[in-house]
């Protein structure tokens, strides 16, 4: 059974950027955009390998020292 990563439990955990989206090989990861319209990645479970590329790209994981 695959594990699919948790890239945020609070909002204030990404910033945004997209790298998640755009490393990860399957097209799982999208940027949607919340009620006051800033984008946040949202994974795809069907789509999802579990290949953790996206949190071993995100920049604000590294700084806040979540990886």
């Amino acid at each position: 059974m695959k594990e699919i990563p948790v890239l945020y439990s609070e909002k204030e955990e990404c910033c945004g950027c997209g790298a998640c989206c755009a490393v990860c090989p399957q097209s799982a990861v999208t940027m949607t955009e919340d009620e006051e319209g800033f984008e946040y990645p949202l994974i795809d479970e069907s789509k999802c390998t579990g290949c953790r590329r996206c949190l071993d790209v995100c920049p604000f994981r590294e700084t806040k020292g979540g990886k």
